[in-house]
């Protein structure tokens, strides 16, 4: 039974086994939420917001590089938080997202005799029994499996006319290590859902529940297999991709056995060019593809990093192409519902326009701002971007003088950052796919300009939009129809509560107010003795280690009842 199984019969058994880990993970997240209140909140509150504007980029730099040391060293889930916040360039600074965009599963392989016990326990035989032959050097390790090279034996051979094959298989103990780091994730973000600076940009409880169900879903292989083959029926008879068998007979929920389908990198550009594939090429046509994933079948490839992907020449005619894209690891992918769908072929459609309201009236429709948003700010942002830069390919855009950039940062950044976001079931994964994109086809060919995929893909979905124009305004019709054969009754009823004085008229921005002030006068000071004793604790600890502790253990009392106070009035 898998660690998994475990798990759910003793939730706190993984804890157990690890607590050094989850305390470890608590520790850093909650000295690095005390040091963004202390600089972020309370600094301003008295006066001294310039000090922390002054240190911000430097500490944001510093909590990324800390936060990818601890990843690296912990492995586990911590490296794929790293990778997803690097993709969450909608409500993180650049500094963070610059310094984690290049986090990988940097961390040792596990030695071959572990490998082999736990797939021999999957398998019933040792794999040297199982298999012809099994290649103990990994030919990738990664914070969740590795993956060797294998061949068949005979008999398997045989019936499935395969010889060379990818043996993948667990890290031992892994479904232990990712229950514990989902413990500790919950309960960080249930400490951020009572932080209103972030809980009205993003439902923390929420997008940590997504990434448990997308993490859960990558260690189990039997998933990534049916994964496999649903992706392959998806491109059954288009000859830009390719997809590994899946040897189901060697294939657990902890091992999985596919088709080596190894090639060239696809951003290995010497040995595109040694093969006679020309890079620019490649890009439009791994662009077009992403683009039918997402829009067109509904189920795509979330993780299309450079390692995912190999370009595999073939045979072909004249005129033909002579190379396929091969995808491989489906642990990690994602579904866009119906509703998201077309909200997200609008904003395609809106974007390929260059049309700013239209872009943010999709972003709408897709779900992605609060009902609260004010979004007349963001439209303006969008239209003058589309007139600067709308158009603009990866080089054109380099040449723009820098100080055009931070001219727009600067009157749009707050606007943007400041908008409350929500982001609807899949959204995460789908960032995260077209960030990857759009880096995969700018490494192919510096110049290429996404507005060329994009343009006759938005063309085709506006003719396909327009079968449904007459269906819409029929709908709308009817709508109004119905709103005016309603509205009589609606006026009587209003009418009849205004003669027998029950129509009752509150005023909660003016309550909400008063409640603000009185909950202010509590907390104020609560918040200056905290501050106090934990300057003069800072200032002590250099010289009387003891004293100090002591001093800022104190702080935390009138903390406490400052955070109290504030909480009972809301």
């Amino acid at each position: 039974m898998s660690s998994i199984l475990h798990a759910r019969d003793d939730p706190q058994r993984p804890l157990r086994q690890h607590r050094g880990r989850y305390r470890r993970i608590l520790r850093f997240a909650a000295w690095n939420l005390a040091t963004t209140w202390w600089f972020e909140l309370f600094l301003p509150r008295i006066g001294l917001g310039g000090v922390a504007a002054r240190t911000r980029s430097r500490r944001m730099r510093q909590f990324a590089r800390r936060f990818h040391d601890l990843a690296v060293e912990l492995g586990g889930l911590m490296i794929k938080v790293g990778q997803f916040l690097s993709s969450r360039l909608d409500v993180l600074p650049p500094e963070i997202t610059k310094e984690l965009e290049g986090l990988q599963d940097e961390v040792p392989p596990v030695a071959f005799p572990g490998i082999a016990a736990l797939a021999g326990h999957e398998l019933g035989a040792p794999p040297d029994q199982v298999f012809a032959s099994v290649d103990e050097s990994p030919i990738a390790a990664a914070s969740l499996g590795q993956a060797h090279r294998a061949r068949l034996n005979p008999m398997d051979a045989g019936d499935t006319g395969l010889d060379a094959v990818v043996l993948k298989v667990q890290r031992p103990g892994i479904g232990a290590i990712v229950d514990v780091d989902l413990a500790a994730l919950r309960k960080v973000a249930g400490w951020l859902s009572h932080v209103r600076l972030v809980s009205r940009r993003a439902d923390m409880r929420a997008l940590v529940e997504e990434f448990a169900m997308i993490s859960l879903q990558e260690i189990d292989y039997l998933q990534e297999a049916v994964n496999a083959e649903r992706f392959a029926a998806d491109f059954a008879g288009d000859d830009r991709v390719a997809v590994p068998e899946v040897v189901w007979e060697r294939t657990t929920r902890r091992v999985l056995t596919l088709e080596d389908v190894t090639a060239i990198k696809i951003t290995d550009a010497r040995a595109l060019r040694a093969a006679g594939i020309d890079p620019a090429t490649v890009a439009p046509v791994f662009a077009a593809i992403m683009f039918d994933q997402l829009f067109t079948n509904g189920f795509f490839h979330a993780d299309p990093h450079p390692g995912n992907i190999f370009v595999t020449p073939v045979r072909a005619g004249a005129g033909e192409r002579p190379w396929k894209l091969t995808f491989i690891d489906f642990g990690m992918m994602g579904e866009v519902t119906p509703s998201t769908r077309s909200g997200l072929r609008k904003l395609l459609i809106a974007a390929a326009a260059r049309d700013g309201k239209g872009l943010v009236a999709a972003i709408n429709d897709v779900g992605v701002l609060m009902p609260s948003a004010d979004s007349v700010g963001l439209e303006r942002a969008m239209t003058q971007l589309f007139a600067r830069f709308g158009g603009m390919g990866f080089a054109e855009l380099r040449e723009v003088d820098p100080r055009e950039f931070r001219d727009f940062a600067v009157e749009f950044g707050d606007v943007v950052r400041s908008l409350p976001f929500q982001l609807p079931e899949n959204f995460l994964l789908i960032i995260r796919a077209m960030s990857l994109t759009s880096g995969v086809c700018s490494a192919l060919d510096e110049r290429f300009n996404l507005w060329d995929s994009v343009e006759p893909y938005a063309a085709q979905l506006l003719r396909d939009e327009r079968g449904n124009v007459v269906q819409d305004v029929a709908r709308q019709a009817l709508d109004a129809a119905g709103i005016a054969l309603r509205l009589p009754g609606r006026l009587d009823a209003l009418a009849g509560r205004l003669e027998e004085g029950s129509l009752e008229v509150a005023v909660p921005r003016l309550e909400r107010q008063a409640a603000r002030l009185e909950r202010a006068g509590r907390r104020a000071a609560s918040a200056v003795v905290f501050g106090a004793l934990l300057v003069a604790g800072a200032i002590v600890r250099a010289d009387d280690l003891a004293a100090g502790n002591a001093l800022m253990a104190a702080s935390s009392l009138p903390l406490l009842h400052a955070l109290w106070a504030g909480r009972r009035v809301r």
